[in-house]
């Protein structure tokens, strides 16, 4: 009987995500390779009283657009919502309000709630949301953004200068990563100790590329990433993120899951002939 050879067979795949380790780790498992975590996102610390603060007003006032950028903060807001009382409240005055959604996720949650959005961007991006929001009018009217965990100027900007009155809401924010896990990390890249590195948001990319610039790695880590080790990025806004800072080899996955992001690796290295689909 013919051996099937596992794609990622004596490969070693670091993890930089803080979600879904298990399952990310037992999939490189079973195609035959060695799963390291190497988290370069901290936890998200919901920021309870300014939260309640934001939505108590919010519902005071009412809004006549309500902007959510990630699956993850709408959910963190009807957790707070629900905590003191007011969810069926904020889901009404959604359901009363024009909404704009950026990403699969959020799409989704929202549907769930029986909300159907008027403007969704194309392509997952910040950019992409903001181009399908281009037709409309926005002069003296309410707009409420759910940021993702950092500030987000450019949207903010393009409401601004439409004449709208913008306020946001920050669900929860993002949590630097230990420097020794940044630190091993970007030393098994330098020493060509990993066959790949898998980006699941573009903030783990921030981080990490803050960590190997204030320690001037800079130039190295990418030499790195363009002739040793693969960058492997989610979606395309993580990809995005990976090119923002000069990495130009980078393996995507048609479909943006987690779970075909290793699947993909796993061909990748299994047909690296033919480097299909994804490579830049």
């Amino acid at each position: 009987m013919k051996t099937v050879v596992k794609g990622l067979a004596g490969k070693r795949i670091a993890i930089t995500g803080s979600r879904k380790i298990v399952e990310l780790s037992e999939i490189i498992e079973r195609q035959g390779g060695e799963a390291v975590v190497r988290p370069q996102q901290g936890l998200f610390v919901l920021q309870e009283k300014d939260v309640e603060y934001d939505l108590l007003r919010l519902l005071e006032s009412g809004t006549d657009w309500a902007i959510f950028t990630t699956g993850t903060g709408l959910a963190a807001l009807l957790e707070q919502a629900e905590r003191i009382g007011v969810r069926e409240r904020l889901i009404t005055l959604f359901r009363n309000s024009k909404i704009g959604a950026r990403g699969y996720k959020t799409f989704t949650l929202l549907k769930k709630l029986g909300i159907q959005p008027i403007v969704i961007d194309e392509d997952g991006t910040t950019k992409g949301l903001i181009q399908a929001l281009q037709s409309y009018h926005y002069a003296d009217q309410n707009v409420a953004i759910q940021l993702h965990g950092e500030p987000m100027p450019e949207l903010v900007s393009f409401f601004e200068s439409k004449g709208a009155f913008v306020r946001t809401i920050l669900s929860y924010q993002h949590v630097a990563p230990e420097q020794a896990i940044s630190h091993q990390l970007c030393q098994e890249i330098l020493e060509g100790a990993l066959d790949a590195v898998c980006f699941t948001t573009a903030v783990q990319v921030r981080y990490f590329f803050q960590y190997v610039k204030n320690h001037g790695h800079y130039l190295d880590i990418k030499k790195s990433f363009l002739n040793q080790v693969l960058a492997v990025a989610v979606g395309r806004v993580t990809a995005e993120a990976l090119r923002e800072e000069g990495v130009r080899r980078i393996l995507t996955p048609e479909n943006e899951r987690m779970g075909a992001m290793i699947v993909e690796l796993s061909y990748y290295f299994r047909n690296a002939s033919t480097q299909r689909g994804g490579v830049e």
